[in-house]
């Protein structure tokens, strides 16, 4: 960040998922106040099937590597600073995966200042494809953002009612994000606009991550309050 900022040029952080468009409706409708004042936010995150030991092994951990994107999510709808962080964690999935130091199934709660709560559910593994959902309750109703369908073809029957299967991974399910994303930071570089987000957001949930490391080795939540900080480690986090 500061490298950036001394050589004047523009840094923005690659976490696409603000640029989703059924994300970016979602965060939409609750800054027009569509279910009055937030109060639980629920992130499902589950990839479809877990990654290789030697990839594990250099990713960073769970937290970082794959929850990081998450907890940006949290922090870009939640609309407020997180002052709590608590994490529970296993190894369900993949022997392979604890071998290597790592989990790969975690809970992450998130609270801020106000009291807003925010639950996080993370997994390297699901069996019926990529899962990718938030849900919004407010005082006065609830928003929610499914997974999205390879088609939107529905098939109904004796049998009840199918449909087709989520998108089967990240490149799929985020592809009009990531154009989003990038025209983005075009326009940024072209009109000399600030470009969102930046080297702060991607700070934060660098801190989030860590800071959920920190609980699944403590066993308690930890406080990001001011005068708070997190202390950034190598490595993947271990459990138990």
């Amino acid at each position: 960040m500061a490298a950036a900022e001394r050589a004047g040029i523009k840094l923005m952080i690659g976490f696409n998922r603000r640029f989703d468009p059924h994300f970016a409706a979602l965060k939409a409708a609750l800054d027009e106040g569509a279910i009055g004042a937030l109060e639980v936010l629920s992130i499902t995150s589950r990839d479809p099937s877990p990654p290789s030991p030697a990839y594990v092994a250099s990713s960073g951990g769970l937290f970082r590597d794959m929850a990081i994107h998450d907890l940006d999510m949290a922090r870009f709808l939640l609309g407020e600073d997180v002052v709590e962080v608590f994490a529970a964690a296993s190894c369900l999935v993949d022997p392979a995966i604890g071998a290597a130091g790592d989990v790969d199934t975690a809970l992450i709660t998130l609270r801020t200042a106000s009291g807003r709560l925010c639950s996080i559910s993370i997994s390297r593994r699901a069996s019926y494809g990529y899962d990718q959902r938030i849900e919004a309750h407010g005082a006065s109703g609830m928003l929610r953002a499914g997974n999205v369908a390879v088609t939107t073809l529905e098939r109904a029957g004796a049998g009840g009612f199918t449909t087709a299967v989520a998108q089967p991974f990240f490149l799929e399910r985020y592809a009009d994000a990531y154009r989003l994303e990038l025209d983005a930071f075009v326009a940024s570089v072209e009109t000399g606009a600030a470009p969102r987000p930046n080297g702060r957001d991607g700070l934060a949930a660098l801190l989030l991550a860590e800071a959920a490391a920190e609980s699944l080795r403590s066993g308690r939540s930890v406080s990001l309050r001011s005068g708070r900080s997190v202390s950034l480690r190598l490595g993947p986090p271990r459990a138990g």
